[in-house]
C-alpha cells in the first residue's frame, strides 16, 4: 500500500493546518490537558480520514483482450442504453460506476489501445449520483480503440466533494489495460460507454474493484 502521488500536497496543507491548531490550543489552554487531549486525538482521526483517500494498493490487472474491466472502485449505478452527445453522437451502452469518499479513487485503463480523444470540461459540482452530473459536471472524456477497433469512452466526473479531476493521457498515446490512466480527489464518478454489442457483465448494486473486476466482454 502507497499513497498517491495527488496526496503529497493535500496532506501537507492538512498536517500543517492541523499543527497551527493544536499548537495554538496548547498556548491558549496551557493548563487545561482535557481539551488539549480532545484536540489532538480529534487531529488525529482527521488526518488518518484524509490520508485514507489517496491510498493506492498495489492490483494486480487480470488483462485480457477481448474484457473491458471496471475503471474504477466504486459501486455499479447505472446500466442503460443511451445516446452518447459529445463523441459518438450515436446510442451506446452506458456503464457508471459512483466512488464514494472510502473508496479508493485511482483510475485505471479499462482495454489496450491507442487515446482517439481527450478533452477536459470545467462544469457544476452536482451529487456525483445527479442524473445531470454527465453532462454539468466538471469532467473529463477520453475514448480509447482497442486493437479490434471498438472504441470505449469513459468519462471522469466530479462529484460535491471532489473539486479537482486528475488524467495522465494525451490522444494518439498507446496505453495498457489496467494502468492508471488518472484520479479524482474525494467522491466522484466514472460513466463507461460501450458498443451496443458489448456484453455486460455487471449488475446495478455490484460493488467493482478498479482494473480487477470484469464490466463487459467485446464481440
Amino acid at each position: 500500500m502507497t499513497i498517491h502521488r495527488e496526496g503529497y500536497p493535500t496532506l501537507a496543507l492538512v498536517t500543517t493546518l492541523l499543527g497551527i491548531i493544536n499548537f495554538a490550543i496548547w498556548q491558549l489552554l496551557p493548563d487545561n490537558n482535557i481539551v488539549q487531549n480532545i484536540v489532538l486525538i480529534v487531529s488525529i482521526i482527521l488526518f488518518f480520514i484524509v490520508l485514507q483517500f489517496f491510498r493506492n494498493p498495489t492490483v494486480v490487472v487480470p488483462t485480457n483482450p477481448n474484457h473491458v474491466l471496471a475503471p474504477c472502485d466504486g459501486k455499479v449505478v447505472v446500466i442503460e442504453e443511451t445516446i452518447e452527445e459529445e463523441y459518438f453522437k450515436t446510442p451506446r451502452r452506458q456503464v457508471s460506476i459512483f466512488m464514494s469518499p472510502i473508496n479508493v479513487h485511482v483510475n485505471r485503463n479499462p482495454i489496450s489501445g491507442v487515446v482517439r480523444y481527450c478533452k477536459y470540461h470545467a462544469g457544476k459540482y452536482l451529487v456525483a449520483w445527479h442524473p445531470k452530473s454527465s453532462t454539468e459536471n466538471e469532467r473529463t472524456s477520453i475514448v480509447i480503440q482497442h486493437e479490434k477497433g471498438a472504441e470505449v469512452l469513459m468519462r471522469q466526473i466530479a462529484g460535491a466533494l471532489a473539486r479537482r479531476i486528475c488524467w495522465y493521457v494525451n490522444e494518439k498515446q498507446i496505453v495498457k489495460q489496467g494502468e492508471e490512466f488518472g484520479f479524482i480527489k474525494f467522491g466522484s464518478r466514472v460513466d463507461l460507454y460501450l458498443p451496443l454489442d458489448a456484453k455486460i457483465s455487471v449488475k446495478i448494486d455490484d460493488i467493482t474493484k478498479a482494473g480487477v473486476t470484469v464490466v463487459a466482454e467485446l464481440s
